[in-house]
């Protein structure tokens, strides 16, 4: 595929790296001759020099040729006049652009053909947002992912001492929960695949992925950790677009303190936000406000602002103060790879973050949702079965009887996808319904048509395997 990226900047950079393993042809366009030298060296890519919005940079850039531009330059506007221009001038097919403003949504008709002529939107800053709202809402959980539009479930947590997984084979894991239809997907140890999964016994640190129906993820999460503690007192560092966006979303859910440094900022995000958050003024790595705060009784800390160094500060102090559970933003793949698992507990990277968003736009095939793991190792995607058995390789076929490659797990099925089925009673006269039926997998189920399927790679390098097994033969049509 024939891809062009405006921006060299941390977002475009994070792309760039993603999609160029994957033997795309990949070009970047910035303003920057340095930045772009800099990427050229290290990523097999073209780089040119200029102001995409001008047709003649872009068509430098091979926009006659192109499938597919993403717009990731760090202004909105930017963005939206570059997928114009690739839209009207040069027929690009398929357009992305980065949007921070909450006033662009995807399927708005100002960003139609007939507007800027934007396909799709990608937004980092929500991407985030709704990652942290994740990890409050499951707290013993180191990530958490959703497919099927929040149907199922796919859950990192770590193995603790005393937890219920520690001392027990993937396999032996099914009795432990009787109640709850899950399974276990991969087990990393220091951060390195174990492949075995019947010989090793699960240690305490290891990190285990574990799949479920969505309603039934918090009862395997209290049973792996024997505990069930929400978060009720939360504590933000960083009043930026994330720290507000997330602060709106937990209004009712918890108690909320929001430190920003910035003066006229403070007055601005009090205006924004209800009079039982608490809006500070003040640094997040201050150690005495942090204790004047009482951070030591916060349930979270997390830390938002726009300097790694900043935030890796602040979350250790927190930790250090006796906060029970602390997560930093890091831009730096470097610094998130070294802090994470120390005293801050959880270490996200916006740009791995937002990532799956814009894969799912560029997988072959009907790939509904994608969401990167492992620091963009492996990846997790949801890919719709479509055709018969005479016209598919995998429809009408028990699991066990598909030649999967090595390091591929199929975890769950989503059947019936819009059909509601009964998941359970309230009560003798009221139903609990949800649409599609989530069916775990085993070696003996047989995947339909139309089914989602959920598939779990240990390397992204099997993507590509995965995806030419679901391509629909030539008798589909």
């Amino acid at each position: 595929m024939n891809i062009i990226i405006l921006g060299a900047g941390r977002v475009g950079e994070s792309v760039a790296e993603s999609l160029v393993s994957e033997q795309n042809d990949i070009t970047v366009v910035d303003t920057d001759p340095v930045r772009l030298r800099a990427l050229e060296e290290r990523l097999d890519l073209r780089g040119v020099v200029g102001n995409a919005i001008q047709p003649s940079v872009l068509k430098l850039a091979g926009a006659n040729d192109a499938d597919m531009l993403i717009a990731c330059a760090a202004a909105d506007e930017t963005n939206l006049v570059v997928c114009k221009v690739a839209h009207d001038v040069f027929n690009v097919p398929n357009t992305i652009a980065r949007l921070r403003s909450p006033e662009f949504v995807e399927g708005d008709p100002l960003l139609g053909p007939l507007g800027f002529g934007v396909n799709h939107v990608i937004c980092p800053e929500e991407s985030v947002m709704r990652y942290v709202h994740k990890l409050i809402e499951y707290p013993e959980a180191l990530q958490v992912m959703d497919f099927a539009d929040g149907r199922v479930s796919l859950v990192a947590v770590r193995a603790t001492a005393g937890g219920l997984l520690v001392g027990h084979t993937v396999h032996e894991i099914k009795d432990l929960f009787p109640l709850a239809d899950m399974r276990v997907v991969a087990l990393y140890r220091q951060d390195t695949e174990v492949r075995d999964l019947k010989a090793n016994r699960i240690l305490a640190g290891d990190e285990v992925f574990v799949l479920a129906a969505t309603e039934h993820i918090r009862d395997v999460l209290t049973a792996i950790h024997r505990k069930d503690r929400p978060v009720e007192r939360l504590m933000i560092a960083g009043g930026g677009k994330v720290g507000l966006r997330l602060a709106r979303s937990m209004v009712g859910k918890c108690q909320v303190k929001l430190l920003e440094q910035d003066p006229k900022r403070c007055e601005y995000l009090a205006s924004q936000l209800p009079s039982d958050t608490l809006v500070l003024q003040g640094d997040g790595a201050d150690e005495g406000l942090l204790e004047e705060e009482n951070v030591g009784d916060m349930d979270l800390f997390i830390s938002l602002t726009s300097d790694d160094e900043d935030n890796i500060m602040a979350g250790n102090l927190a930790k250090r103060l006796g906060c029970k559970r602390v997560v930093a933003l890091i831009n730096r793949r470097a610094y998130a790879e070294m802090i994470e698992g120390g005293p801050i507990d959880i270490g996200i990277s916006p740009a791995q973050v937002s990532i799956g968003t814009l894969l799912a736009h560029v997988r072959q095939g009907d790939v509904a949702e994608v969401h990167s793991l492992r620091r963009g190792a492996a990846e997790a995607l949801e890919i719709v079965a479509h055709g018969d058995a005479k016209s598919s390789k995998v429809i009408g076929k028990r699991i066990d009887q598909i030649d999967w490659p090595h390091g591929v797990t199929v975890a769950a099925l989503v059947r019936h996808f819009d059909k509601s089925v009964v998941i359970g009673q309230t009560d003798d006269w009221t139903a609990i319904t949800r649409h599609g039926e989530v069916i775990i997998a085993h070696h003996d189920t047989v995947i339909e048509a139309d089914d989602h399927v959920i598939v779990f790679c240990t390397r992204k390098k099997l993507v590509k395997k995965v995806e030419k097994l679901f391509q629909v033969g030539f008798h589909f049509f």
